[in-house]
């Protein structure tokens, strides 16, 4: 075999086997991250302060994937407001899933998060893109009475006192979030295509980062800036942003070899994974029913990114 053969074999896909488990292992890192966060806020770390370490550590490793690829920091000049919208839409994004978290079970909030897939259908088809399908829109109502019973409405309905004090910002706080999400992935794909993926990484996380020192230096969220009061808090913050930036990284350098277009949905096990991690760790546990309608969530999650995908 040529040096030029062995080179192409090296760069290409990754058996999918090994690609399934890096998707898998880089899922569960993200919902271990979440989880790590919600041990933090329960020792009464600030939303502010989470965030603020998690961007500074994700910056400084693709800083050094930056320099290490050689890219040049070169921004087309008309991309420039597109670019710090998306970093804008991010700090929105994290500072609202870390409210969610920080409020409701980990599992649900992230449930929450992953209907960002509607949200950007439905964003795409009001800002002139194609009108969801058939298929598609009977799919999405599926995945919504599923996030109805996995939040157990009934019972919120008839006993609001027995969901807790914050049950309904944490619901608002996921679906803000996912709303972000898809803000941002729309501007990516109409806006900044022409923009590196490293570059446009690299600039998202400086522009949270600079929104969370401002947002601090302001006190523009009461206590967002608290420091962890015991040991157990400072674990926590630790684990999230190390967590964070490993699954990060991985995803970030294993990408071009993972067949994406293929192996993608493997990345919803994330929900499945916080259940787990939930339980070991902090004791959150979803009943019966609601394992049903998360079950019911994640099915028509997987069933809509193989159907946008095909």
């Amino acid at each position: 075999m040529s040096i030029a053969s062995a080179t192409q074999a090296a760069s290409g896909p990754l058996p999918r086997h090994l690609a399934v488990l890096i998707l898998a292992s880089v899922a569960t890192l993200f919902a271990g991250n979440h989880v790590a966060a919600r041990l933090a806020f329960d020792d009464g770390t600030g939303l502010l302060l989470a965030v603020l370490v998690r961007s500074a550590t994700a910056l400084a490793v693709l800083s050094v994937l930056f320099v290490a690829q050689g890219k040049r920091l070169v921004l087309p000049r008309a991309t420039w407001p597109w670019q710090l919208a998306v970093g804008a839409l991010i700090a929105v994004q994290s500072l609202m899933l870390y409210s969610s978290v920080a409020r409701i079970p980990v599992v649900v909030a992230l449930l929450l998060m992953n209907t960002f897939p509607i949200q950007l259908a439905l964003l795409t088809w009001a800002l002139g893109g194609p009108r969801p399908t058939l298929r598609a829109a009977l799919i999405m109502a599926v995945i919504l009475a599923g996030l109805v019973v996995v939040l157990d409405v009934p019972t919120w309905v008839a006993n609001p006192e027995a969901m807790g004090p914050d049950w309904r910002s944490g619901v608002a706080f996921g679906l803000i979030a996912a709303a972000g999400l898809a803000g941002a992935l729309w501007i990516t794909e109409h806006h900044l295509g022409a923009v590196g993926s490293t570059l446009r990484s690299l600039l998202t996380m400086l522009t949270v980062l600079v929104a969370m020192l401002l947002a601090g230096t302001l006190s523009l969220v009461p206590g967002g800036m608290a420091l962890p009061a015991s040991t157990t808090g400072w674990v926590g913050l630790g684990a999230l942003a190390v967590l964070y930036s490993v699954a990060f990284s991985l995803l970030f350098i294993s990408v071009p070899r993972l067949d994406m277009a293929r192996n993608a949905p493997v990345m919803n096990v994330e929900p499945v994974a916080s259940l787990a991690l939930g339980y070991l760790v902090l004791g959150q546990m979803l009943s019966g029913v609601q394992l049903l309608g998360g079950a019911i969530v994640l099915g028509g999650i997987v069933v809509l990114s193989l159907s946008r995908q095909r």
